[in-house]
């Protein structure tokens, strides 16, 4: 029997706030060695349908965290011509294997999970590296207002305390975030530059799809934490590479991965001046200023999906949630 889980059925299954302890888990086991995670192919698909020209791209996400009962893989669609179509770019499942066995045991709809477990990595991220807000709230500054604009804010608001969140986009879409963000309790308002939602921030998150810097590197405060989850492409940057210069410490949920992006590619900084993530989320880390800049970069990677889906499994089984299929 498979149980298979539909969009709405794992968004009653995933806890935010339970999930922020999965993902740092992971990450730690991740840094350790102590998970598979091969490499991604992707490739393309389409061509021959509408023309020679392929439609769009699939990618493959598999990994096992070492203990686990189940090893996942994540299949990825990316078309960028579903928005004309009214549907969504990107489309994502998650199928979960017996570790024992290889007997498949869930197939669930995996955007949300992709989602949340991104915005868990700016929560784990504040948990260990933010500063200090000596008992007042953080105040957030972000720099995107999508989907991850939302997650990011949400998850690191299971974390902290947020005094004040400002959200920025060029476009109106940041005071329909602010909105939503605000019906959650969350201190949200929409601001008119970057530079607004940047300077004076303890925190800041960029979450867009920029080919260029998003926010003025002079606009940054002392001891602020950057958290950096847009760019995944060497086409793709939203940091000034001053920032990074800046920076004391630039942790990275995948060194290799993230020297590859455009934010790094700009810079004299590659895989070797990266620290993993999971290093401080393992020793601690402990600032040697109060004016210290950190930055944290992400890509994102399976291990994190294959544990958010076990979690997710785990209490959809619980709750009798799910529809069970035979797959003999």
């Amino acid at each position: 029997m498979v149980l298979v889980l539909s969009a709405e059925e794992v968004d009653r299954n995933l806890d935010l706030a339970g999930l922020v302890d999965v993902v740092d888990d992971a990450l730690v086991k991740q840094a350790a060695g102590e998970v598979e995670r091969p490499h991604r192919p992707h490739f393309p698909v389409g061509a021959g349908l509408d023309g020679d020209d392929p439609i769009g791209t699939g990618i493959a996400m598999p990994a096992y965290v070492h203990g686990a009962d189940h090893y996942a893989t994540k299949l990825v669609g990316v078309h960028e011509g579903n928005a004309e179509r009214g549907l969504p770019t990107i489309n994502a499942q998650i199928v979960l294997t017996e570790a024992r066995t290889g007997l498949p045991k869930a197939f669930m709809a995996g955007t949300t999970i992709t989602n949340a477990r991104t915005g868990c990595i700016g929560a784990v991220s504040v948990r260990e590296l933010a500063p200090d807000p000596d008992g007042e709230g953080l105040t957030l500054g972000v720099v995107g207002a999508g989907e991850q604009a939302r997650w990011q804010t949400r998850a690191i608001g299971t974390v902290t305390m947020l005094s004040d969140v400002r959200i920025y986009s060029p476009s109106d879409s940041r005071k329909a975030c602010a909105a939503d963000l605000s019906e959650d309790g969350v201190p949200a308002r929409a601001v008119n530059t970057a530079r607004e939602a940047v300077e004076g921030a303890d925190v800041v998150v960029t979450a867009t799809t920029a080919t260029e810097p998003v926010f003025p590197p002079d606009a940054l405060s002392a001891g602020s934490l950057v958290i950096a989850v847009g760019a995944f492409t060497a086409e793709m940057q939203e940091l000034d590479p001053r920032v990074l210069e800046r920076a004391e410490r630039i942790f990275a949920d995948v060194p290799g991965e993230v020297a590859e992006t455009g934010d790094l590619l700009v810079s004299d900084i590659d895989a070797d001046d990266l620290i993993e993530l999971g290093v401080p989320l393992t020793d601690g880390y402990v600032r040697e200023s109060s004016d210290e800049v950190v930055v944290v970069g992400s890509v994102g990677s399976a291990t994190l999906d294959a544990a958010a889906g076990e979690m997710v499994y785990r209490q959809a089984v619980e709750g009798g949630d799910g529809t069970d299929v035979t797959v003999d």
